[in-house]
């Protein structure tokens, strides 16, 4: 079934009108007369909806549906990569369930954003992020940040149980054994990645991160950092998926 992103006034109306960037992709779908489409606000709202092909408008097809929430989030922070690998990024960790989207800029990330930019790069990562959400069945979109400093990456990953991968001396636990030992004391609080940029962190930047998060390795090879970051969240959304968390008492694996 297609899906086309709606705002939740109009999921609410029995006649729902889509702005026009959603009707031009309505009509490249090249919906039939009667067809059955399924609108989503991205907020967890979804429902049912039929075109008319003569009239080139939707009806409502069925009741307003809400999912819920995880209530075990799992967010990436990650320095950001140059064009269409950063938009890669975000492109899978939408589709691989991520929460939060934390764009970050350290002392080696290439890409420099100016403070007079960040909010027209974020409007063109939105629509990556919908139109990802779109394709993989997703009824909640992630919370995508304006690009921070490394410093404020750390306050906000800090709140998290995060993992981070890292060259230390000895190696560290491999990330899928370090998830899962560690992944029933949170208390709910959720888990986070934090990738570096493609010339890694600082030294100084390594010894701030690792105070707040468990270093582990990312197996025997050595991944781009686009790569890295699909690596995490695939692990993190799969422990989360068997995990069910409980507030202040850690949780139980399914």
């Amino acid at each position: 079934m297609h899906r086309l992103f709606a705002t939740f006034g109009e999921l609410s109306s029995d006649a729902p009108v889509m702005d026009s960037g959603e009707m031009r992709h309505a009509k490249v779908l090249r919906l039939k007369d009667g067809e059955e489409v399924e609108l989503f606000d991205g907020a967890g709202h979804s429902r049912k909806a039929v075109y008319s092909a003569r009239e080139g408008r939707f009806a409502a097809a069925g009741p307003l549906t809400e999912a819920p929430r995880s209530a075990f989030p799992v967010t990436l922070f990650a320095c950001v990569t140059k064009g269409e690998r950063w938009d890669w990024t975000l492109q899978k960790a939408v589709e691989l369930g991520a929460d939060a989207i934390v764009p970050v800029v350290s002392e080696r990330t290439i890409v420099r954003i100016p403070a007079e930019e960040a909010a027209k790069k974020r409007e063109r990562w939105e629509k990556i992020v919908r139109e990802a959400a779109r394709q993989s069945d997703q009824v909640w979109l992630p919370r995508l940040e304006l690009p921070v400093d490394f410093a404020a990456a750390l306050d906000m990953a800090a709140k998290t149980l995060c993992f981070a991968g890292a060259l230390v001396d000895p190696p560290p636990e491999n990330l899928l054994p370090a998830v899962l030992s560690r992944m029933a004391g949170t208390g709910g609080c959720g888990v986070s990645a934090f990738i570096g940029p493609e010339g890694d962190f600082t030294p100084g930047e390594l010894e701030a991160l690792l105070r707040i998060a468990v270093p582990t390795g990312f197996g025997p090879r050595i991944l781009r950092a686009e790569t890295a970051a699909v690596y995490a969240l695939s692990i993190l959304s799969a422990a989360r998926e068997t995990f069910t968390p409980n507030a202040g008492k850690g949780g139980k694996w399914k």
